[in-house]
């Protein structure tokens, strides 16, 4: 049986159906409902409202925001691993931090400084598990970015290793103003959009809303049982 069949499928399906009486449907129409209110919430308001509010928002999950353009960029995620005390750290393989600055260049600068930079590469294999354990922070892009939650929407792929975000001890999330959305409703319909405009969408989207926090029963807090114990978002000027 090769990898991802499924056995037994229409068999399975059509018992279900002869249980309920009904013929088996094929294909299934989106309804349309009368009332959609998650389009209204926040539909009103402009880039820089949403941005005010997905700041204040970082605020309330312990994650710190820093604004700059491609000029600073470079200096801006070097001051947050020099602020963070770490000696390495792993990234995506994604052209898009690249293009950013975070080049051959910026991990020869790293090296210089004592910082050990590498970037998530898939002919290692498991290589970059040890590499993302050991790392004191992670770099990743945000595809969408939710300005209710504070959150980024990360589409991963086999260069962009999920273990990048949830590994090491520290988190930086580069996020272009232009992924910035409203809320769940509209990063949803990003990604339907995609698809149904013949895109290969990765089963695995990541959803990370700051630092990982849990909190038991008794809403005692804990910072980074499953995740990062500190993130920091800069937020990166369209150009």
């Amino acid at each position: 049986m090769s990898r991802g069949t499924i056995q037994g499928r229409e068999d399975f399906l059509n018992r279900i159906a002869e249980k309920i009486g009904r013929p088996r449907s094929e294909h299934v129409e989106r309804p349309e409902w009368q009332v959609q209110p998650q389009w209204d919430v926040f539909a009103g308001e402009n880039t820089e409202q949403l941005m005010e509010r997905f700041k204040a928002q970082c605020d309330k999950i312990h994650t710190n925001v820093i604004e700059t353009d491609v000029n600073g960029f470079r200096e801006a995620v070097a001051e947050t691993i020099g602020a963070y005390q770490a000696d390495s750290v792993i990234m995506w393989d994604d052209v898009r931090l690249e293009r950013a600055g975070l080049d051959d260049g910026f991990r020869s600068q790293m090296s210089a400084l004592g910082v050990e930079t590498k970037v998530w590469d898939t002919s290692k294999g498991e290589e970059n598990i040890r590499l993302a354990e050991r790392a004191g922070v992670g770099i990743t892009y945000s595809d969408i970015t939710l300005a209710e939650s504070g959150t980024v929407v990360l589409l991963n792929s086999p260069e962009k290793g999920r273990l990048v975000n949830l590994l090491p001890e520290n988190y930086i999330a580069v996020i272009p103003r232009s992924s910035l959305v409203p809320r769940m409703t509209q990063a949803t319909r990003r990604v339907h959009e995609r698809v149904q405009n013949g895109e290969e969408i990765s089963s695995q989207i990541h959803f990370v809303s700051g630092p990982s926090n849990s909190a038991d029963i008794e809403m005692s807090l804990v910072v980074g049982v499953h995740g990062p114990v500190r993130a920091t978002y800069i937020i990166l000027g369209d150009e």
